[in-house]
């Protein structure tokens, strides 16, 4: 053995030092974010689901953080859009996935469900041009140019992420915005579907029903200085729709005031909005769109005023996937699908709505799952889950976690458009029908598992969701029977 030097013993408490130094500084590594944004209107003339695009009202977007810490990075994106499904869905994070460098299982891709907006399905555009049927509901050469403007936004924002210190979280109730859309009456079935634009005022008049008042925020601090905002709300996003005019809505019209107030990137997600809309207090007046948008910007700015900080680091973000199988729909099959799909004596647009269905059909038949997550960051938890959810999902994942941050993003994954409870089927009503929901009851308990296990609770049987309420939706309706003209017709 060679004898130790003096300079050599002088160097080991130097590079303890440096060691002891390294372990620490691994352990309150940085948490870093990248924002984008982009542009994501389709031109005048380009196909949307309810029209050709005729007018642009207000610039669309497509919004986002890439998040860096000890994993992988993980991509968050809102997009102006009615719907990203079946390969619009993957592609899309595909794509983002490759520009952040990281896999597609941590890419959230979500969309408001704005309906003057496209549509994206490039599975079922792909197989109606294959039998003929074009020119209506999706541009797929205007979704491609979106990702790919989107994928270069975020190499972009890579090259100069923020170094994140503390996340504020906060909530605040957002006022006469949202209502239960599904009226039951004395019968326990669907008396009357509150639609985002309701005129008839005796269907206004019913009370609110089961919602999720509650819109929650979380914003991110370089030091004491706020970089970007990420909000969560329930609702159906139109206030009337239908003739082209391209536009955010009130949502979008809420989230970009507050961007242009506070100079901070503003990305909003739609929670579990499939059986929540504005109909109670809206009859679908141009109007009313700067009112509700007016609400929503209040509650969003009461939130951030309310927030609570939390220091946080690289160390405390954790992504956390679920392959999910929903269960699909016994009411319609493949073969009769498709001899719509291929009979040109049908409407293209019948023609099309049929492929949406028969690529779902097949995905199912395949065992093509839909990748589900959650975002853990220090204290919060935000669950992305797909389609048209029923509002009870939320409520029953922030029940799980009692006076816990737990926040919904819905209209992930478009492909099984709307998602009821078990006993919403047995009511009735448009959210269920065979041309709206493309799964079976029996999603509901899949779900209810699911989300257990993304935030980590114990698996447990819990009461049918919307069982009480409808309860209560019940004998409120009975009482009414003595005053039919306060009755829904």
């Amino acid at each position: 053995m060679y004898p130790e030097s003096p300079r050599t013993s002088l160097l080991f408490p130097f590079v303890a030092l440096l060691c002891l130094w390294g372990v620490a500084n691994a352990q309150t590594s940085s948490l870093r974010v990248a924002p984008f944004d982009v542009d994501a209107t389709p031109p005048v003339g380009s196909a949307l689901p309810y029209s050709s695009t005729t007018a642009i009202v207000q610039p669309l977007r497509c919004r986002g953080l890439v998040l860096l810490s000890d994993e992988a990075p993980v991509v968050l994106c809102a997009v102006d859009w009615l719907g990203i499904g079946n390969d619009g869905n993957r592609i899309f994070r595909e794509r983002l996935a490759a520009a952040a460098k990281t896999t597609p299982d941590r890419v959230a891709v979500h969309t408001l469900h704005q309906h003057d907006a496209p549509w994206c399905d490039f599975s079922a555009d792909t197989l109606a041009k294959s039998h003929g049927a074009t020119g209506i509901i999706f541009d797929s050469s205007v979704a491609n140019q979106v990702i790919a403007r989107a994928a270069d936004a975020i190499e972009a924002a890579l090259k100069r992420p923020y170094a994140i210190s503390q996340i504020g979280l906060g909530q605040a109730k957002v006022e006469q915005v949202g209502s239960n859309r599904r009226v039951l009456g004395a019968d326990g079935k669907v008396a009357a579907v509150r639609w985002t634009a309701t005129k008839d005022p005796a269907v206004r008049a019913a009370p609110e029903g089961v919602i999720d008042p509650w819109l929650r925020s979380i914003r991110f601090y370089e030091g004491d200085t706020p970089i970007a905002v990420l909000t969560y709300y329930a609702t159906h996003p139109q206030s009337y729709y239908g003739k082209g005019e391209v536009n955010p809505d009130f949502p979008g019209i809420a989230r970009d005031t507050r961007q242009s107030e506070t100079g901070n990137l503003h990305v909003h997600f739609n929670g579990a909005a499939g059986n929540i809309g504005a109909g109670k207090y809206n009859d679908g007046s141009p109007e009313n769109r700067t009112i509700l948008a007016q609400r929503m910007a209040d509650a969003m700015k009461r939130s951030i005023v309310e927030e609570k900080r939390f220091k946080v680091s690289g160390s405390e973000l954790h992504w956390k996937t679920q392959e999910l199988r929903l269960p699909p729909t016994q009411r319609m099959d493949r073969e009769q699908l498709m001899s719509i799909i291929s009979d040109p004596n049908k409407t293209a647009k019948e023609r099309i709505y049929a492929a949406t269905q028969w690529v779902w059909l097949t995905r199912c038949a395949e065992g093509d799952p839909i990748v589900a997550s959650c975002l853990k960051l220090g204290p919060a938890r935000v669950l992305h889950l797909p389609g048209e959810l029923f509002i009870e999902y939320q409520l029953a994942a922030a029940e799980m976690l009692p006076g816990e941050f737990v926040a919904t993003a819905a209209y992930g994954d478009y492909a099984p458009c709307y998602i009821g409870t078990a006993i919403a089927y047995e009511q009735g009503g448009y959210e269920t029908e065979a041309r709206s929901s493309l799964v079976s009851p029996e999603c509901e308990a899949v779900l209810i598992e699911t989300i257990q296990k993304l935030l980590g609770v114990e698996a447990k049987s819990i009461a049918p969701l919307g069982a009480v309420a409808a309860k209560r939706e019940v004998e409120y309706a009975r009482s009414q029977q003595a005053q039919p003209e306060a009755m829904p017709k």
